[in-house]
């Protein structure tokens, strides 16, 4: 269900609302590489949470969002909460087709995951203590899973929230190696930061067995969607829930006290 999708079930548990995870491992299964499966999963869904994997980014995800949003709503689903991203034009051309779709909507655009660090890509990196990233001074306003899917959630069971697209992001930018240095004091460990060419970690990320698409989304997102586009911070979380939105030294001492990067 990956990093939003599995707060938002848990979150909806606690609440007390009927929810159903849908993964490959779900049962009913689902497979966003298997259209088969999506209209048994969709069964007496009325709102439905689409968190896409990989990402939005690749390409080829606008005609699946659009088979599976005319999917949804032949099956009777009611209402679409997108995860969208920020300046990543695949995934503004889906915003389209939920916004089309004829049914009630609510779109969360965000920014880069804090999770990256403790649950993606970078962990390994991090419990190495050297993080190298072909990323440089572009700041990046990273925000905090948890605040996605509570406006996920807020979508989901709250009023006031239809038509609406919230651009989600942390509270302040940070490069990543800011980010870096913020686990590091977070842990009291020595974690370095080394930015390296694209091409190097391409090839590197190809020796760990990553697959091509995967190695082509990250080289699109450090190449441009990190080019300084999306260097500002938004008031999306504050007007979707409230409330100010996470901040990353938050994150970095939580993840630190629970030992993830030991």
């Amino acid at each position: 269900m990956g990093k939003t999708g599995r707060r938002v079930v848990e979150k909806l548990t606690k609440l007390g609302w009927p929810v159903q995870g849908a993964s490959r491992s779900s049962n009913p299964k689902f497979d966003w590489n298997d259209s088969t499966t999506w209209k048994p999963a969709l069964k007496g869904i009325k709102s439905a949470y689409i968190s896409f994997q990989p990402d939005l980014a690749i390409p080829g995800s606008v005609p699946i969002i659009q088979r599976f949003t005319e999917t949804a709503v032949a099956q009777g689903v009611e209402q679409l909460v997108l995860l969208s991203g920020r300046g990543e034009v695949e995934a503004q051309l889906c915003e389209e087709v939920v916004i089309r779709s004829g049914v009630d909507w609510t779109i969360a655009r965000a920014s880069w995951f804090n999770q990256n660090f403790d649950e993606g890509n970078f962990l390994e990196a991090v419990k190495a203590g050297h993080v190298a990233l072909p990323a440089g001074d572009i700041g990046e306003p990273f925000v905090d899973a948890d605040d996605i899917a509570d406006v996920a959630v807020a979508a989901l069971t709250q009023e006031g929230h239809s038509r609406k697209i919230y651009e989600v992001t942390g509270p302040r930018l940070l490069t990543f190696s800011q980010a870096v240095e913020e686990i590091a004091r977070a842990t009291g460990r020595t974690i370095t930061f080394e930015k390296i060419p694209m091409d190097a970690y391409a090839a590197a990320l190809s020796q760990y067995g990553l697959p091509a698409d995967v190695i082509s989304l990250i080289t699109y997102l450090f190449t441009e969607v990190l080019d300084g586009r999306n260097e500002s911070i938004t008031d999306g979380v504050e007007k979707a829930l409230g409330r100010k939105p996470k901040d990353f030294s938050e994150f970095a001492k939580k993840a630190a006290a629970e030992g993830v990067w030991k």
